[in-house]
């Protein structure tokens, strides 16, 4: 079983070098199931809005909410998030990877991407998670011993992937 995660320090830092993995992994033709998180700045508000890309060859979703430009709680959409876990526990078939752009609050509550996870390190697929410095904790608790740090460099992860996904082909 393959578990790496990336954990980058700045605001969006993780989501912009998991989006650039994952381009140079779909460049290769990996066949890819998850998510991609695109941040989208709001000059008007102190958070940005959250996009989801969904793998393979789904819509984008806002899995945030706009609670107002004062807003300082939790923006989360949890019920686009299930729909999100949904579509893409739906297409694991097929996938030669799973990435998952955070390890976030509901995934360390065992809800949202957790079992997914789970579910693709059974099938013998690799996974790829973004994790937060908050998260970071459970998420090691939660991978009990599996996980595998990666560099901050899209390139190095993209080889971290491809090496994981020809280890899998190769049996």
């Amino acid at each position: 079983m393959k578990l790496g995660y990336v954990s980058l320090p700045g605001r969006g830092a993780t989501d912009l070098l998991l989006a650039g993995a994952v381009a140079r992994l779909e460049a290769r033709g990996i066949a890819l199931v998850g998510t991609v998180q695109t941040n989208i700045e709001r000059p008007d508000r102190h958070h940005c809005d959250m996009d989801l890309r969904l793998m393979p060859a789904g819509p984008a979703v806002r899995i945030s909410l706009d609670r107002g430009a004062g807003a300082t709680g939790c923006r989360l959409d949890a019920g686009v998030l299930e729909q999100a876990v949904l579509w893409v526990s739906q297409h694991l078939d097929g996938a030669q990877m799973l990435v998952v752009n955070k390890f976030g609050k509901q995934e360390a509550e065992g809800r949202a991407f957790a079992p997914v996870i789970g579910e693709a390190l059974a099938r013998g697929l690799p996974v790829l998670v973004g994790v937060n410095g908050l998260n970071l904790g459970p998420f090691l608790t939660f991978a009990d011993g599996l996980a595998e740090p990666l560099p901050g460099d899209a390139a190095a992860v993209a080889d971290w992937c491809l090496a994981a996904c020809a280890a899998v082909a190769e049996g």
